[in-house]
């Protein structure tokens, strides 16, 4: 069995130095290597600290980047680093060789052929070229490099793109590729997707027809470039970031670079038309507005803000090459777009409208499908591996087949002949022999139309995964209208949140108690809490709170807050295991749900955290008792018990998010003997029942705690010291004072004279009148208020 234990990367710059950290983040001991430091004088020049000046920049440069390329900057202690011209017999020991140089065909071969001197046999050797053929970089090697040789292209971020494109040449061992493919998923949290050797392989290959044919579309259509993001953004289920900041943020050099060379690389390509550099494209190369990193391209950031504190930006106008402020849309399709919440249905009014926005959708979703489906099988064998490529690499919410099967396979066909678009074979004989749609859900699993087969296949690698939406042809054990429990399998259960944003509200409490209901009194071993949305929970509903609190209905509130905390005790003291699998943000009440399961399964990329100080309050559905708890446990003989409770203390006050969750760890949101991280998004809720089922047959229903040690008023006396410390440096503010002296008193027990050991339900009790006071503070509310407002906390 082939095992990979140290990784050697070739080249130091931001794609180099970025796949260094995340094979970091992923445990993996890695030794980068970059040129030696250019223009070293003579004197210096045999001082390794010198000669390794120029990568050790580079990693430290990358390191400091935003946003992270490190789950816990610690972790940089697993990336060694050297130079090519001393250190390169040091890959002998390497397990995977990955080269990432400039490039250039004539350079990347020069390092193979140095690579294979030094190389083990049998090791695996990669490049991460975006654009150069795979096979040219193996010519004049040996038959076990080319054996053990293929592309694997990461995107850019490689922490947080999925995307790992593995490219084979005609040589490479199926068992590489078929390795390469499972370990990228398992080990680096990567949606592998097989391509083939050709131009820009397939994301880009997509990615950059969708951006250049949008830019053909505006110019033609006369529309505002911020108006157009909208329609290619959020309106298509696609990043706010829509195709002209897409642009802006990739750099026009870049973007321009790659369509050139689809267009000088692919002389038969029936779109080559469209790769071409509009005017106002060239406009920004020759003035060097490139975007983000020139600090202006099609938008210009200005130094002013708004009336509501927003940054203000200009916007080219295409015609006249000159910045202008945006104005307010008045598109009837868009704004009817903002009142759909199901992307099917969106879609259908957008082939509806006639407008010039609905114009620009139809247009370049019919030359999406068309482009796409003519790619077949040049550059993939199967629809399902284009799709994925669009979501993992450009972060898209469904791929142009996947949209084609909302609008409907033969009304797309349709459309686009009507359009003049041209549709390859394959699709018609689809048709013909009475196939309506690319996707089809049977037992649990997905199905694609593989048009080599002429029939439907079972995509790989569902084997390991839990996916919900292929669950909802069956009946529900039980829903609401926030929350649906599913069956997934071998008598476990998984609840999953359905409000908006999974906003924790009184459907899902009352949800959660029920499914525990069910799990204890069915024949059923267990319970996961999890769902597929992009974030778990944004925490407790504020607007339900606001309310109540707006209306003084005092005891309401104090029932709600009451079910909040029983609702989490049921969590941990029910007589079956209860464990959840998060990702995203997993904000306030969720992170309180999350602390009482018996385990979490955390996606790496978990945002964890009590927030609820952000905006006026304390953890009130057990977070701050279950803080106290987590406090005493750790004392130890003779501990300094101070120290926990300020570091504890801390967390809550500051409102800490862990921006990984291995860095939940360190926070004490998660616990290392309960709680497990995972890199591979798609398995979290498969692993999760796997707890469920390891922690069933031997369950016990624990026993509500009764000797949590508190430290009382000399906990509080240390805590309100070390409060008053953030007001003087001017970190806090009055009323955040306020709220950490409330969080001190639950943490310490109230007013108590000494330490002394209480219960939970007593904490329970000191922590939910603490938040109801809280509640009545008129800057909670204006906090509150303005979180609901503008998304954003207030500090007042």
């Amino acid at each position: 069995m082939r095992r990979i234990q140290q990784v050697a990367v070739l080249g130091a710059g931001v794609m180099g130095s970025g796949i260094a950290c995340h094979l970091a983040n992923a445990g993996f001991q890695v030794i980068l290597l970059d040129i030696v430091t250019p223009g070293i004088p003579d004197s210096l020049s045999q001082q390794m600290a010198v000669r390794n000046s120029h990568v050790n920049q580079a990693l430290a440069t990358a390191i400091k980047s935003k946003p992270a390329p490190l789950y816990k900057k610690e972790y940089a202690s697993r990336i060694q680093t050297g130079n090519l011209t001393d250190d390169l017999q040091r890959i002998k020991s390497c397990d995977w060789i990955i080269e990432v140089v400039v490039e250039r065909l004539d350079i990347k071969q020069q390092l193979f052929a140095r690579v294979e001197e030094f190389r083990s046999p049998g090791t695996l050797v990669t490049s991460n070229t975006s654009g150069i053929p795979i096979h040219l970089m193996a010519a004049g090697r040996s038959e076990d490099f080319k054996r053990h040789f293929c592309g694997t292209h990461f995107f850019n971020p490689p922490r947080y793109l999925r995307l790992l494109e593995i490219i084979p040449t005609t040589d490479t061992d199926p068992s590489v590729i078929e390795f390469l493919l499972t370990f990228g998923a398992n080990h680096l949290g990567k949606k592998t997707v097989l391509a083939k050797d050709t131009p820009a392989f397939i994301a880009n290959r997509i990615g950059v027809y969708a951006m250049a044919r949008i830019y053909q579309l505006t110019s033609e259509l006369g529309l505002p470039i911020d108006v157009v993001d909208k329609l290619t953004g959020p309106a298509l289920g696609r990043p706010k970031t829509g195709t002209f900041r897409l642009g802006d943020l990739v750099g026009h050099d870049t973007a321009a670079h790659v369509i050139q060379g689809i267009r000088n690389n692919c002389p038969d390509d029936e779109q080559a038309g469209a790769f071409g550099i509009p005017p106002y494209l060239q406009f920004l190369l020759d003035n060097k507005f490139l975007g983000n990193k020139s600090g202006q391209g099609f938008y210009k950031k200005l130094p002013e803000k708004d009336d509501q504190g927003r940054t203000v930006y200009h916007i080219l106008d295409l015609k006249t090459q000159t910045y202008q402020l945006p104005e307010k849309s008045q598109l009837p399709s868009l704004e009817a777009s903002k009142q759909i919440e199901d992307l099917g249905r969106r879609l259908t009014m957008f082939f509806e409208h006639n407008d010039a926005g609905a114009k620009l959708i139809q247009q370049s979703l019919l030359g999406l499908f068309a482009y796409s489906s003519n790619r077949i099988p040049e550059i993939a064998d199967a629809p399902y591996q284009i799709d994925d490529a669009l979501k993992a690499g450009f972060a898209w919410g469904e791929g142009p087949f996947e949209l084609w099967d909302m609008i409907g396979l033969e009304k797309g066909v349709n459309l686009a002949k009507l359009a003049g678009e041209v549709i390859p074979k394959w699709i018609f004989d689809m048709v013909k022999n009475g196939h309506d749609q690319f996707y089809k859900i049977q037992n649990g699993l997905r199905y694609c139309f593989h048009p080599g087969k002429g029939d439907y296949i079972e995509i790989p690698g569902q084997s390991a995964h839990v996916n919900l939406d292929y669950l909802r042809l069956q009946a529900p054990i039980y829903s609401n209208d926030e929350v649906v429990l599913h069956d997934i399998g071998d008598g476990v259960l998984c609840l999953e949140f359905r409000s908006k944003m999974n906003a924790i509200g009184e459907g899902i409490l009352r949800g959660l108690q029920e499914s525990i209901r069910i799990a204890e009194e069915g024949e059923w071993k267990g319970l996961v809490i999890g769902n597929q949305a992009q974030n778990f929970t944004v925490g407790a509903n504020l607007m339900m709170i606001a309310m109540m609190a707006y209306q003084q209905e005092w005891d309401e509130l104090n029932m709600a807050i009451n079910l909040f905390q029983q609702t989490t005790m049921r969590c941990r003291y029910s007589r079956i295991p209860v464990v959840a699998a998060t990702q995203g943000y997993v904000f306030g009440g969720g992170c309180e749900a999350i602390m009482h399961c018996d385990g979490v399964v955390a996606t790496a990329e978990s945002y964890i955290g009590l927030v609820e100080v952000g905006v006026g309050l304390i953890p009130g559905g057990g977070g701050t008792k279950e803080f106290a708890v987590r406090i005493s446990d750790s004392f130890t003989e003779g501990d300094v018990q101070v120290n926990t409770l300020i570091d504890h203390f801390k967390t809550i006050a500051t409102a800490a998010v862990a921006t990984s969750a291995y860095e939940a760890y360190d926070l004490g949101y998660l616990l290392p003997h309960k709680d497990d991280v995972i890199l591979d998004l798609d398995q979290h809720i498969f692993q999760a029942k796997a707890r469920v089922l390891a922690l069933a047959d031997h369950y016990v229903q624990p026993v509500m705690r009764q000797d949590i040690t508190v430290l009382g008023r000399g906990g509080l006396a240390t805590l309100y010291a070390a409060a008053n410390e953030l007001k003087l440096g001017r970190w806090a503010s009055e009323h955040d004072i306020k709220i950490a002296r409330k969080v001190a008193w639950v943490l310490c027990g109230g007013d108590l004279t000494g330490s002394q050991q209480v219960s939970e339900q007593y904490l329970l009790d000191v922590e939910r009148e603490a938040f109801m006071s809280l509640c009545g503070e008129q800057k909670t509310l204006e906090r509150v208020q303005h979180m609901l407002q503008t998304g954003k906390p207030l500090r007042n």
